[in-house]
Protein backbone atom coordinates (compact mmCIF):
# COMPACT_ATOMS: atom_id res chain seq x y z
CA UNK A 1 0.00 0.00 0.00
CA UNK A 2 1.65 3.59 -1.13
CA UNK A 3 0.70 7.39 0.56
CA UNK A 4 1.80 8.46 -2.63
CA UNK A 5 -0.88 11.30 -3.89
CA UNK A 6 -3.21 9.86 -6.44
CA UNK A 7 -2.28 13.60 -8.41
CA UNK A 8 0.93 15.23 -7.92
CA UNK A 9 2.14 18.30 -9.57
CA UNK A 10 5.77 19.29 -9.25
CA UNK A 11 6.87 23.07 -10.21
CA UNK A 12 4.30 22.79 -13.25
CA UNK A 13 4.78 25.11 -15.78
CA UNK A 14 2.65 26.03 -18.94
CA UNK A 15 3.63 28.69 -21.34
CA UNK A 16 1.67 29.28 -25.06
CA UNK A 17 3.82 32.62 -26.18
CA UNK A 18 6.63 34.96 -24.69
CA UNK A 19 3.63 36.28 -22.49
CA UNK A 20 3.17 35.15 -18.87
CA UNK A 21 2.68 31.60 -17.98
CA UNK A 22 -0.78 30.30 -18.14
CA UNK A 23 0.87 28.18 -14.86
CA UNK A 24 3.32 29.25 -13.45
CA UNK A 25 5.33 26.91 -11.26
CA UNK A 26 2.52 25.06 -9.13
CA UNK A 27 3.19 22.44 -6.52
CA UNK A 28 0.11 20.99 -5.68
CA UNK A 29 -1.27 16.89 -4.51
CA UNK A 30 -4.37 15.78 -4.52
CA UNK A 31 -4.77 12.47 -2.18
CA UNK A 32 -6.85 9.01 -3.36
CA UNK A 33 -10.74 9.95 -1.82
CA UNK A 34 -10.39 13.45 -1.92
CA UNK A 35 -12.49 16.15 -3.57
CA UNK A 36 -10.56 19.14 -4.52
CA UNK A 37 -12.10 22.26 -6.29
CA UNK A 38 -10.31 24.38 -7.83
CA UNK A 39 -11.64 28.13 -8.38
CA UNK A 40 -10.53 30.89 -10.24
CA UNK A 41 -11.92 33.70 -12.92
CA UNK A 42 -11.15 33.19 -16.41
CA UNK A 43 -7.58 33.20 -17.06
CA UNK A 44 -6.47 32.00 -14.00
CA UNK A 45 -5.30 29.10 -15.34
CA UNK A 46 -7.88 26.34 -14.28
CA UNK A 47 -8.51 25.13 -17.99
CA UNK A 48 -4.27 24.52 -18.42
CA UNK A 49 -4.61 22.70 -15.12
CA UNK A 50 -7.11 20.25 -16.13
CA UNK A 51 -5.93 19.72 -19.75
CA UNK A 52 -2.60 18.70 -18.15
CA UNK A 53 -4.12 16.15 -15.56
CA UNK A 54 -5.96 14.86 -18.30
CA UNK A 55 -3.39 14.68 -20.53
CA UNK A 56 -4.60 16.60 -23.43
CA UNK A 57 -1.42 19.34 -22.97
CA UNK A 58 2.03 18.92 -22.00
CA UNK A 59 3.83 20.97 -19.62
CA UNK A 60 6.67 23.42 -20.24
CA UNK A 61 8.38 22.58 -17.64
CA UNK A 62 8.19 20.96 -13.74
CA UNK A 63 6.03 17.04 -13.53
CA UNK A 64 2.27 15.92 -13.76
CA UNK A 65 2.48 12.34 -12.12
CA UNK A 66 -1.71 11.07 -11.71
CA UNK A 67 -2.27 7.60 -10.27
CA UNK A 68 1.63 6.67 -10.86
CA UNK A 69 1.84 7.67 -14.27
CA UNK A 70 4.06 10.60 -15.52
CA UNK A 71 1.44 12.21 -17.67
CA UNK A 72 4.12 14.58 -18.87
CA UNK A 73 5.90 11.89 -20.73
CA UNK A 74 3.56 10.51 -22.58
CA UNK A 75 2.96 10.51 -26.24
CA UNK A 76 -0.08 10.97 -28.24
CA UNK A 77 -1.13 7.01 -27.85
CA UNK A 78 -0.03 6.63 -24.01
CA UNK A 79 -2.01 10.16 -23.04
CA UNK A 80 -5.18 8.71 -24.91
CA UNK A 81 -4.60 5.26 -23.31
CA UNK A 82 -4.29 7.03 -19.56
CA UNK A 83 -7.60 8.92 -20.16
CA UNK A 84 -9.52 5.48 -21.03
CA UNK A 85 -7.92 4.06 -18.03
CA UNK A 86 -7.77 6.44 -15.33
CA UNK A 87 -10.08 9.34 -15.85
CA UNK A 88 -13.56 10.19 -16.41
CA UNK A 89 -14.51 13.54 -17.79
CA UNK A 90 -17.65 15.67 -17.29
CA UNK A 91 -18.45 19.09 -18.59
CA UNK A 92 -20.49 22.38 -18.44
CA UNK A 93 -22.14 21.30 -21.96
CA UNK A 94 -22.37 17.45 -21.72
CA UNK A 95 -20.46 16.38 -24.72
CA UNK A 96 -23.10 13.66 -25.57
CA UNK A 97 -23.72 12.58 -28.79
CA UNK A 98 -27.02 13.51 -30.05
CA UNK A 99 -27.28 10.64 -32.55
CA UNK A 100 -26.74 7.95 -29.83
CA UNK A 101 -29.22 6.70 -27.17
CA UNK A 102 -28.58 7.23 -23.52
CA UNK A 103 -27.39 4.11 -23.34
CA UNK A 104 -24.94 3.94 -26.18
CA UNK A 105 -23.37 7.46 -25.08
CA UNK A 106 -22.45 5.66 -21.80
CA UNK A 107 -21.05 2.54 -23.66
CA UNK A 108 -18.66 4.95 -25.97
CA UNK A 109 -15.68 4.83 -23.17
CA UNK A 110 -15.93 1.01 -22.68
CA UNK A 111 -16.04 -0.03 -25.71
CA UNK A 112 -12.91 2.25 -26.81
CA UNK A 113 -10.92 0.34 -24.14
CA UNK A 114 -12.01 -2.91 -25.81
CA UNK A 115 -14.84 -3.97 -23.53
CA UNK A 116 -16.95 -6.70 -25.02
CA UNK A 117 -20.58 -5.21 -25.94
CA UNK A 118 -22.53 -7.61 -23.48
CA UNK A 119 -20.38 -6.79 -20.80
CA UNK A 120 -20.24 -2.98 -21.61
CA UNK A 121 -24.03 -3.11 -21.81
CA UNK A 122 -24.53 -4.35 -18.13
CA UNK A 123 -22.21 -2.05 -16.74
CA UNK A 124 -23.94 0.26 -18.47
CA UNK A 125 -26.88 0.13 -16.84
CA UNK A 126 -26.07 -0.89 -13.83
CA UNK A 127 -24.72 2.61 -13.62
CA UNK A 128 -27.85 4.38 -14.93
CA UNK A 129 -29.90 2.25 -12.10
CA UNK A 130 -27.45 3.95 -9.90
CA UNK A 131 -28.00 7.37 -10.76
CA UNK A 132 -31.66 6.87 -11.25
CA UNK A 133 -32.05 7.21 -14.56
CA UNK A 134 -32.36 3.50 -16.45
CA UNK A 135 -35.54 4.27 -17.24
CA UNK A 136 -34.15 6.62 -20.11
CA UNK A 137 -31.68 3.70 -21.60
CA UNK A 138 -33.70 4.16 -25.06
CA UNK A 139 -33.45 7.35 -25.22
CA UNK A 140 -31.95 10.37 -27.16
CA UNK A 141 -29.86 13.00 -25.12
CA UNK A 142 -31.91 15.97 -26.74
CA UNK A 143 -34.80 14.52 -25.04
CA UNK A 144 -33.74 14.95 -22.14
CA UNK A 145 -33.18 18.14 -19.47
CA UNK A 146 -30.07 19.62 -18.49
CA UNK A 147 -29.56 17.57 -15.20
CA UNK A 148 -30.88 14.11 -16.69
CA UNK A 149 -28.01 14.94 -19.53
CA UNK A 150 -25.45 15.61 -17.20
CA UNK A 151 -26.58 12.40 -15.34
CA UNK A 152 -25.94 10.39 -18.36
CA UNK A 153 -22.72 12.09 -18.68
CA UNK A 154 -21.52 11.23 -14.92
CA UNK A 155 -22.59 7.13 -15.82
CA UNK A 156 -20.37 7.64 -19.31
CA UNK A 157 -17.21 9.57 -16.96
CA UNK A 158 -17.96 6.71 -14.37
CA UNK A 159 -17.64 3.45 -17.23
CA UNK A 160 -14.06 2.44 -17.31
CA UNK A 161 -14.04 2.67 -13.22
CA UNK A 162 -11.66 5.61 -12.62
CA UNK A 163 -9.28 6.82 -10.55
CA UNK A 164 -10.06 10.32 -11.29
CA UNK A 165 -13.36 12.02 -11.95
CA UNK A 166 -13.11 15.25 -13.74
CA UNK A 167 -15.73 18.07 -13.30
CA UNK A 168 -15.44 20.79 -15.53
CA UNK A 169 -18.03 23.47 -14.37
CA UNK A 170 -20.73 20.53 -14.24
CA UNK A 171 -23.40 22.91 -12.99
CA UNK A 172 -22.60 26.21 -15.20
CA UNK A 173 -25.44 25.26 -17.78
CA UNK A 174 -28.12 24.16 -15.41
CA UNK A 175 -30.94 25.46 -13.84
CA UNK A 176 -30.97 25.59 -9.65
CA UNK A 177 -32.81 22.78 -9.07
CA UNK A 178 -30.47 20.66 -11.54
CA UNK A 179 -27.42 21.67 -10.46
CA UNK A 180 -28.09 20.66 -6.81
CA UNK A 181 -28.84 17.76 -8.32
CA UNK A 182 -25.87 16.94 -9.46
CA UNK A 183 -24.08 18.85 -6.38
CA UNK A 184 -25.81 15.91 -4.08
CA UNK A 185 -24.70 13.60 -7.05
CA UNK A 186 -20.58 14.33 -6.36
CA UNK A 187 -20.87 14.65 -2.83
CA UNK A 188 -22.28 10.69 -3.19
CA UNK A 189 -19.64 9.90 -5.62
CA UNK A 190 -17.05 11.34 -3.51
CA UNK A 191 -18.24 9.34 -0.09
CA UNK A 192 -18.47 6.11 -1.80
CA UNK A 193 -14.58 6.93 -2.37
CA UNK A 194 -14.45 8.37 -5.91
CA UNK A 195 -11.57 10.97 -6.04
CA UNK A 196 -13.22 14.30 -8.07
CA UNK A 197 -11.54 17.82 -9.10
CA UNK A 198 -13.93 20.45 -9.41
CA UNK A 199 -13.01 22.87 -11.74
CA UNK A 200 -15.29 25.93 -11.70
CA UNK A 201 -15.77 30.02 -10.62
CA UNK A 202 -18.53 29.05 -8.36
CA UNK A 203 -17.07 29.73 -4.62
CA UNK A 204 -20.71 28.64 -3.13
CA UNK A 205 -20.36 25.08 -5.17
CA UNK A 206 -16.66 24.38 -4.18
CA UNK A 207 -17.42 25.08 -0.74
CA UNK A 208 -20.62 22.93 -0.18
CA UNK A 209 -18.98 19.87 -2.30
CA UNK A 210 -15.39 19.76 -1.82
CA UNK A 211 -13.09 19.28 1.57
CA UNK A 212 -10.64 21.53 -0.03
CA UNK A 213 -10.32 24.55 -2.36
CA UNK A 214 -7.17 25.45 -4.50
CA UNK A 215 -7.65 29.34 -5.47
CA UNK A 216 -5.64 29.83 -9.02
CA UNK A 217 -4.61 33.69 -9.75
CA UNK A 218 -2.82 34.30 -13.12
CA UNK A 219 -1.51 30.78 -12.96
CA UNK A 220 0.06 30.83 -9.65
CA UNK A 221 -1.85 28.91 -6.16
CA UNK A 222 -3.32 31.97 -4.37
CA UNK A 223 -4.22 30.08 -1.59
CA UNK A 224 -5.05 26.46 -0.40
CA UNK A 225 -8.02 25.93 2.20
CA UNK A 226 -10.02 23.13 3.63
CA UNK A 227 -13.49 24.26 3.84
CA UNK A 228 -15.91 23.42 6.75
CA UNK A 229 -19.55 23.69 4.73
CA UNK A 230 -20.33 27.21 5.33
CA UNK A 231 -17.79 28.74 2.13
CA UNK A 232 -15.49 29.64 5.05
CA UNK A 233 -11.80 28.12 4.72
CA UNK A 234 -10.64 26.66 8.22
CA UNK A 235 -6.98 27.06 8.00
CA UNK A 236 -4.39 27.17 5.37
CA UNK A 237 -3.16 24.17 4.02
CA UNK A 238 0.01 25.71 2.34
CA UNK A 239 0.34 29.74 2.63
CA UNK A 240 -0.34 31.21 -0.03
CA UNK A 241 2.92 31.85 -2.35
CA UNK A 242 4.10 33.19 -5.25
CA UNK A 243 6.29 31.76 -7.62
CA UNK A 244 9.29 34.20 -8.81
CA UNK A 245 8.14 36.17 -11.68
CA UNK A 246 4.61 35.26 -11.35
CA UNK A 247 2.43 38.05 -13.23
CA UNK A 248 -0.62 39.78 -10.93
Amino acid sequence: MTNAPLIDLRDTTKKYDDGPPALAGVTLSVASGECVAVLGHSGSGKSTLLNLIAGLDRPSSGSVTVDGTRVDRLGEAGSAKYRRASIGMIFQFFNLLDDLTVLDNVMVPARLAGMGKGEARRRAIELLGSLGIDRHVKAYPQRLSGGQRQRVAVARGLMNKPALLLADEPTGALDSNSAEDVRRLLLDLNSEGQTILLVTHDVRLAASTARRTIELVDGAVERDVINHGDGAGLAARTPPTRPAGAVG
